[in-house]
């Protein structure tokens, strides 16, 4: 018994002409939008809102990163934003007699780089080719 396999699922229907249902409400909505700024407010000040809205709505239906649609680095980019950060410090141990509230000297950190020698590196070869044969043996 043959089964028929679903083919083009990540593709979606074209619902308006050329245009999938989502574009279309990005559409619909960015003029709306636009018509709305242009009644309300004077010409001048208008121009002003109205060209971010129709570069937002191309975006949004005509733009796409890696084959994805705007929207979803658009939602990536707004919840990094507003999303908290980690920032990481060294905690202080302040002793209970002490009133001093911040040291001003910087702490000193020190890094300490290991240096291989050759017969290091030997003993390392050996170790690495002994564990490979026991694993080949077993």
């Amino acid at each position: 018994m043959q089964f028929k396999v679903p083919q083009f699922i990540d593709v979606e229907d074209k619902l308006f002409g050329p245009f999938t249902f989502s574009q279309f409400a990005y559409l619909i909505g960015g003029a709306g939008t636009v018509f709305v700024l242009y009644k309300l407010l004077p010409l001048w000040i208008s121009i002003f809102l109205i060209i971010p809205v129709v570069v937002l709505v191309l975006l949004l239906v005509f733009y796409r990163i890696n084959e994805k649609p705007f929207i979803y680095y658009l939602e990536a980019g707004l919840n990094y934003a507003i999303s908290n950060k980690l920032y990481v410090w060294r905690q202080r141990l302040v002793k209970p007699g002490d009133k001093k509230e911040e040291d001003s000297s910087p702490i000193q950190t020190t890094s300490v780089v290991p240096t291989i020698t050759s017969s290091k590196l030997a003993d390392l070869s050996w170790s690495l080719d002994v564990q490979e044969k026991n694993i080949k043996e077993n």
